[in-house]
């Protein structure tokens, strides 16, 4: 009777705990340790309803992000706006609107998410569309849409709700997707669409962050081997004909491979980004002792906000940043097997995809500010400056956690339902 009445207690507790999410969460990173906190048969044996690591992981690199703003726009920021801290406070003001929305996202349950997946899928590309008759172009891309003070790039929502369509179709039509190429194709049908939307803009990065994470996600669903091959044959001949007949692509490849070529041209952003990385060695030059990002380096507080990072903290620096990401990706990724085997596969789904993006946007970015690979304009995930892409990291983060949570209940659930039964039992006897 006893075990009985802790149970059930749990599960009230819980659900109080769930009405104050960011509150809960600050509450317990604060009085828990953080080898408890990364351990996850730890937490959930002391009764905990979601993974707290999750929300000590984000906070982390919002705290590292917000640094790294504050450092490396204050030169440009000064020039523009005659205010140096113009890009930090819009940078905080977005992680408040971010932990906002998530107090919200996080009551919403998964089946939700599964039930309006095509629904949210429409609304992505309504606002691809909107973006190409009404956007702000910057840089010569149209990928903004001004609401006032508020810009939103289409895309990054577009990802996230493709995604969650994606999770939800492989659920529907799983057999479909490992019997025939009917089912396997389908989802590439929506996919090229997005893209030619998205190619318009031009906005050649997301188009390769989706067509990754849709490549992994129909592997993880069991598709056939000759239908990866046939799959990555196409996608790796229509990238290189996009870059081949568009001029600036090719241009930046060309300079990718040999940016000290031109160095004051087509090479200029890599070669500032490398004496970035040169200059930072293994502990760095300090926080606040940039040189490139005195205007030397364009977009140091967005794209390359790695390199001015690797300047100031060094090698150690740019490891701890890769650490905590991919700890976040290893944790989705653990998260989606975890949901697989409880037959949630919505839920799998949707946890491995945003693993696979963020290891995949990480990465790029990254490589990109490194000369491992060409320019994209990614953002690093809950690191770099922008606002939609903080609000839409955040929220897959979120997502996560619910997943979690759920995962949780289900299991305290289910242990309450045994023991109940068990103690009926022993009545009868």
């Amino acid at each position: 009777m006893k075990a009985s009445f802790t149970v059930e207690n749990n599960i009230e507790q819980a659900e109080k705990k769930m009405n104050w999410p960011i509150l809960s969460a600050i509450a317990t990173t604060i009085s828990t340790s953080v080898f408890k906190l990364f351990n996850s048969e730890s937490t959930s044996q002391s009764g905990m309803v979601f993974d707290r690591s999750f929300v000590v992981l984000a906070l982390l690199m919002y705290v590292i992000g917000l640094i790294m703003v504050a450092s490396s726009s204050m030169p440009v920021a000064e020039r523009l706006f005659n205010n140096p801290f113009h890009f930090v406070i819009r940078h905080a003001i977005y992680i408040v609107l971010s932990l906002g929305i998530a107090g919200v996202a996080l009551q919403i349950p998964m089946s939700w998410w599964q039930k309006n997946s095509s629904y949210l899928l429409i609304l992505g590309i309504a606002l691809l569309v909107i973006v190409l008759l009404v956007g702000r172009s910057v840089n010569g891309s149209t990928r903004w849409i001004a609401l006032g003070p508020i810009t939103i790039q289409a895309a990054e929502p577009a990802k996230l709700f493709f995604f969650c369509y994606l999770a939800a179709y492989l659920v529907r039509r799983r057999d479909q997707v490992m019997e025939n190429w009917k089912g396997f194709a389908k989802p590439l049908v929506v996919f090229f669409m997005l893209a030619g939307l998205l190619i318009m803009q031009p906005d050649l990065g997301t188009i390769i962050v989706m067509f990754v994470t849709t490549f992994g996600l129909l592997f993880l669903a069991g598709a056939k081997l000759w239908q990866f091959l046939a799959l990555a044959s196409v996608g790796v001949s229509v990238l290189s004909l996009l870059a081949i007949f568009e001029p600036y692509r090719w241009r930046r490849i060309t300079s990718f491979l040999d940016p000290w070529e031109d160095p004051f041209g087509s090479g200029y952003q890599l070669t500032q980004s490398l004496m970035a990385y040169g200059r930072g060695d293994i502990f760095g030059q300090g926080l606040g002792n940039s040189i490139q990002k005195l205007e030397y380096l364009p977009e140091a507080h967005t794209d390359f906000v790695m390199a001015v990072l690797a300047e100031e903290f060094g090698f150690s620096g740019v490891s701890l940043v890769l650490a905590l990401s991919m700890m976040l990706v290893f944790k989705a990724l653990i998260l989606g097997k975890k949901a697989l085997a409880k037959e949630k596969f919505f839920e799998a789904f949707f946890a491995y995809a945003i693993g696979i993006w963020v290891c995949f946007q990480a990465a790029v970015n990254v490589g990109a500010s490194a000369g491992i690979v060409p320019t994209k304009g990614l953002t690093m995930p809950l690191i770099s400056y922008g606002g939609s892409s903080m609000i839409i990291m955040t929220l897959a983060v979120v997502i996560l956690i619910r997943i979690d949570h759920e995962l949780r209940m289900q299991s305290i659930q289910a242990t309450s339902s045994k023991r109940k039964a068990r103690k009926l039992g022993g009545d009868n006897e």
